[in-house]
């Protein structure tokens, strides 16, 4: 355990640094989204490009966590923080100035990079200065609740900007955040690492990458090449062997990248399985949201990212709450109710119309969603971290951000393919008076069906499309529940009640001062 030196600086000052760094790299997971119909329009994207401006970041972002974590254990988690920081301003800049949906994913991928050096250690610095269960748990919470007001301050901050800027302005003004948690890192943060640096592990680097990689990128492009299809199955086949082969090389290393036996810990498991669905649910929802304000209901960019704010209001009253309600009701209770009340958001979502009141239905399921997911992150975060030694605190910061990137860079996939599947099939039905060119073109995005209805004589055209939407909306809306309900009988079955009493930690991580 780190050993608290005479200068060791305040714990709630390197918690405020590190929830400004935290808050940089999750507010990019969803600030893209309201810039979703400016980019189809001004970058020719379809609903694939569009996938992958998201998920070109989260792709990357999530394959390589685990090394991340890992290269924070060995070399400093300061150090990775502050190059992490580095290489995401400067990729920034470069998606900013991108002037083809090609170089905006590459720029957005190479922001994933320094996202994945940033994120794991976070929470590994947080663990090193909060030593103690008690306040570690509530510097969680707060930690928690910051990742969940990044939902909606990343669609309201785009939003507000995209009435008044060019769309790379969305990534221009984190520059001097950047430049802000760069500062206050060498002033208040303190390196940490492991006392002995385990060898250089580069094959559970590479099987890693390839197989959290080749798993994401095959669900986002399965819908384009059919799930059935060869390059599918090769896909999926070719992550199966990567993360198997990842699996048994780790067991056999005597200093793994990931020590895999974590797993049988059943606080780790369920408790970033519980994570992973709450993400996937919640990510595939915001990506069709922001659609559906902006499409369908005629929203501007900021009025529509001023309406995910319930988000952000009751994720940031929840989260720490939730951490409370862990304390009387014990982590499994806790964590199933939060998933199960995501459910019932999302099932009251997916019963959404064209013409749904704002003030109504949408509102309700958004309230219900933060709220289940506010009592999920912090105590299944806690269950996750809670299971650990000190010394391991970078392994299982890892496994707790890279469950929560890949199960929401999934949700996009899974969720927006749902969508364009059931949308693509209901507007090619709504124009079938439009040349077939015209209705292929419909298919690609709403955006591009919206600008096809515009041409047809017919006046219910654009509703039809609109319609068209909402049918994919109800369809991923019901995907999103069932996963939250699959999680809460995971955790029903698996999570420990309580947490077991809190043992000391061996000395086998050193405070650099």
């Amino acid at each position: 355990m780190d050993q608290p030196l005479p200068d060791r600086p305040r714990p709630w000052r390197v918690l405020a640094v590190l929830c400004l760094s935290v808050l940089l790299v999750s507010v990019d997971n969803t600030i893209v989204n309201v810039a979703l119909p400016t980019l189809a329009a001004e970058l020719s994207a379809d609903t694939s490009g569009l996938q992958w401006v998201v998920d070109g970041y989260t792709l990357v972002f999530a394959a390589l966590l685990l090394v991340g974590g890992y290269l924070g254990d060995r070399y400093g988690r300061l150090r990775m923080l502050q190059l992490g920081l580095v290489l995401y301003g400067l990729t920034s800049l470069l998606a900013a100035t991108a002037d083809t949906t090609a170089e905006l994913v590459t720029a957005r991928a190479l922001m994933g990079a320094g996202a994945a050096l940033i994120f794991p250690a976070t929470l590994a610095l947080l663990i090193t200065a909060f030593p103690g269960s008690r306040e570690r748990a509530t510097a969680i919470g707060i930690w928690s609740a910051v990742t969940g007001l990044s939902v909606a301050i990343g669609p309201v901050t785009g939003g507000l900007l995209l009435e008044h800027y060019a769309w790379g302005s969305v990534f221009l003004v984190k520059l001097p955040l950047v430049v802000l948690a760069l500062v206050a890192g060498r002033a208040v943060l303190r390196e940490s690492r492991e006392r002995v640096p385990s060898r250089f592990d580069p094959v559970g680097v590479l099987a890693s990458v390839a197989g959290i990689g080749l798993l994401v990128w095959t669900t986002i492009e399965a819908p384009n090449h059919g799930w059935t299809s060869a390059t599918t199955v090769a896909g999926y086949a070719g992550a199966v062997l990567a993360l198997a082969g990842f699996v048994v090389w780790e067991l056999r290393r005597p200093d793994p990248l990931l020590d895999v036996r974590l797993f049988t810990d059943a606080r780790v498991s369920a408790g970033s399985g519980a994570i992973a669905l709450a993400f996937f649910a919640l990510f595939g929802f915001i990506f069709l949201i922001t659609q559906y304000f902006q499409a369908v209901l005629g929203y501007g960019p900021l009025a529509a990212g001023l309406r995910t704010l319930p988000f952000a209001l009751v994720i940031g009253a929840t989260a720490p709450l939730a951490i409370m309600a862990m304390r009387v009701f014990g982590t499994k209770l806790v964590v199933a109710t939060g998933l199960l009340v995501m459910a019932l958001g999302f099932v009251t979502a997916a019963g959404s119309a064209v013409d749904s009141a704002y003030w109504g239905r949408i509102v309700l399921s958004m309230v219900l969603m933060a709220a289940g997911l506010g009592l999920v992150t912090s105590p299944a975060t806690e269950a996750v971290m809670g299971a650990l030694r000190s010394d391991q605190a970078g392994a299982g910061s890892a496994v707790n951000d890279t469950v929560r990137e890949v199960g929401g860079t999934l949700g996009v996939a899974v969720v927006g393919s749902v969508m364009s599947t059931v949308y693509a099939g209901a507007v090619q039905d709504a124009l079938a008076g439009a040349p077939a060119g015209a209705r292929d073109l419909a298919a690609d995005s709403v955006v591009a069906g919206l600008a096809v209805a515009t041409q047809s004589p017919d006046p219910a055209a654009a509703d039809a499309v609109r319609q068209a939407f909402v049918d994919g909306l109800s369809a991923g809306s019901w995907v999103c529940a069932g996963a939250c309900v699959v999680g809460a009988l995971a955790v029903a079955a698996w999570l420990p009640a309580r947490a077991r009493a809190e043992t000391p930690a061996p000395a086998a991580v050193v405070a650099v001062g």
